[in-house]
C-alpha cells in the first residue's frame, strides 16, 4: 500500500467506508439468528413488585453485586445474593467469576444455608440468569423461575435493598479479583451472614395507600429475620428449634467476649509504661564545685545547706548567689539519702549484725 492509498483511506469519512464495504458485508455475513438467551427471556414468566402480596417461604429475589471497582474490565468477583420476600433473610455468596456454571454452584451451596426449601427464583434479565443451564436446574428442583421487566430495578426492590444495606455497606465499592480475594470474601459472608440475620433488626412495609397525592405507607415494629422468621405460623417446628438453638448458641458466645481479653496475651502497646523521668533542662551551675561539696558534708555531715552555700560563696565570691540554695538542698538531701542507706545495709550493719550474733550465743 503506497502513501496516496493509505492517505485516501485515513480521509474517508465513516458513510463512505459503509457505503463501499455494503455489497461485502452483505455476501460475508448469514441470516440472523436469535440468540438462546432471547428465547430463554420470553419464555419466563414477569413478575413485578406488586405481584408479591404474601409469599410462602422459599420465594427469593436474587441479584449479583459487582466488585470491578472505578473500572469494569477484565475478570472479577461478583456476590450472590439472594433475599426472602416473606422474612427477608438473606445470604450471600461470591463468584470467581461471572459464569453460568459458577452461578449454579454458588446456588447449591446457598440452598444448604436457607432455613426453608427454595421455592421461586426471581431474577433480572442478566444472561447469566436468563440462560439454559439456570433454567433447566430450575425445571429439575421444581423450583419457579420468574424475572423482572428491563430497567425496572423496582421490581426487586427486596434484593436492590440488600444490596446496599449489607454488601455495600461492608464490602465496599474497590475491585477484588482472583481465588484468595473471593475465599476471603466467603470468609466474610459466613461470620456476615449470622449478624444480619440473627442480630440486624430492620422494618418491613405493611401497607402503603394513596391519598390524593400523598403516599401513605405503614411499617411493622422493627425486628430482626431470625423473629420474623421465628414467629411466621408457616415455619416447620423443626426449624423453630434449630433457629432458637443458634441463637441462643451465638448469645453465649457474645456474652463471653466481655471477658475473652482477660484469657488473651497482653500487646506490649496494652502495657502501662512508667513516666519518663525528668531531666536537667539548663546547665548545672554547681558542676565544678560538686565534688568539694561533697567533701565537705562527709567531713561535717551536720552542716545545712545555707552553711555550705556561704561557705562556697566566701571561697568564690560573686560567681554563686542565693538563688542557688535549692540547688544545694537537692544535692544534700541525695548525700544524706545515700549515707543513711550505707548505716543500714553498708558494712557498718554487717558489723552489728555479727556482734548481736555474738551476743546471743553467749
Amino acid at each position: 500500500m503506497n502513501s496516496e492509498t493509505r492517505r485516501r483511506l485515513l480521509t474517508m469519512s465513516p458513510a463512505t467506508i459503509d457505503r463501499v464495504l455494503k455489497e461485502i458485508k452483505a455476501s460475508a455475513t448469514g441470516p440472523r439468528r436469535r440468540k438462546g438467551s432471547t428465547a430463554i427471556r420470553r419464555s419466563v414468566p414477569v413478575r413485578t413488585f406488586s405481584d408479591w402480596d404474601d409469599p410462602a417461604l422459599g420465594f427469593v429475589e436474587a441479584d449479583l453485586v459487582s466488585h470491578s471497582g472505578p473500572y469494569p474490565r477484565g475478570a472479577f468477583s461478583q456476590t450472590l445474593v439472594l433475599t426472602d420476600i416473606a422474612t427477608g433473610w438473606t445470604e450471600c455468596a461470591p463468584l470467581l467469576v461471572r459464569e453460568q456454571t459458577v452461578l449454579i454452584t454458588a446456588l447449591a451451596e446457598l440452598r444448604k444455608l436457607l432455613p426453608f426449601p427454595l421455592l421461586g427464583f426471581d431474577t433480572d434479565n442478566d444472561s447469566v440468569f436468563m440462560n439454559e443451564s439456570v433454567h433447566e436446574y430450575c425445571l429439575r428442583d421444581n423450583i419457579e423461575l420468574t424475572r423482572c421487566r428491563p430497567y425496572r430495578k423496582n421490581d426487586q426492590a427486596f434484593v436492590e435493598q440488600k444490596n446496599g444495606a449489607i454488601v455495600r455497606k461492608i464490602v465496599g465499592y474497590r475491585r477484588f479479583e482472583g481465588l484468595r480475594a473471593t475465599r476471603e470474601l466467603a470468609k466474610l459472608y459466613s461470620s456476615m451472614r449470622l449478624f444480619v440475620n440473627f442480630f440486624q433488626p430492620s422494618v418491613k412495609l405493611e401497607e402503603k395507600h394513596r391519598d390524593g397525592a400523598k403516599v401513605i405507607k405503614r411499617y411493622h415494629r422493627p425486628a430482626t429475620l431470625f423473629q420474623r422468621l421465628f414467629d411466621d405460623p408457616r415455619t416447620p417446628e423443626d426449624t423453630c428449634l434449630w433457629l432458637k438453638a443458634m441463637y441462643l448458641t451465638l448469645e453465649d458466645f457474645l456474652s463471653g467476649l466481655r471477658i475473652a481479653w482477660r484469657g488473651g496475651e497482653v500487646k506490649p502497646t496494652a502495657r502501662s509504661k512508667p513516666a519518663a523521668k525528668r531531666e536537667r533542662r539548663r546547665p548545672d551551675p554547681l558542676l565544678a564545685v560538686t565534688a568539694e561539696l561533697e567533701e565537705w558534708f562527709e567531713a561535717e555531715p551536720w552542716r545545712t545547706s545555707r552553711e555550705l552555700l556561704e561557705r562556697l560563696q566566701v571561697k568564690c565570691p560573686g560567681v554563686y548567689p542565693d538563688g542557688l540554695i535549692r540547688t544545694v538542698q537537692r544535692r544534700m538531701k541525695i548525700w544524706r539519702s545515700t549515707q543513711a542507706n550505707a548505716l543500714v545495709f553498708g558494712p557498718f550493719a554487717d558489723a552489728a549484725r555479727q556482734t548481736e550474733s555474738i551476743e546471743v550465743g553467749q
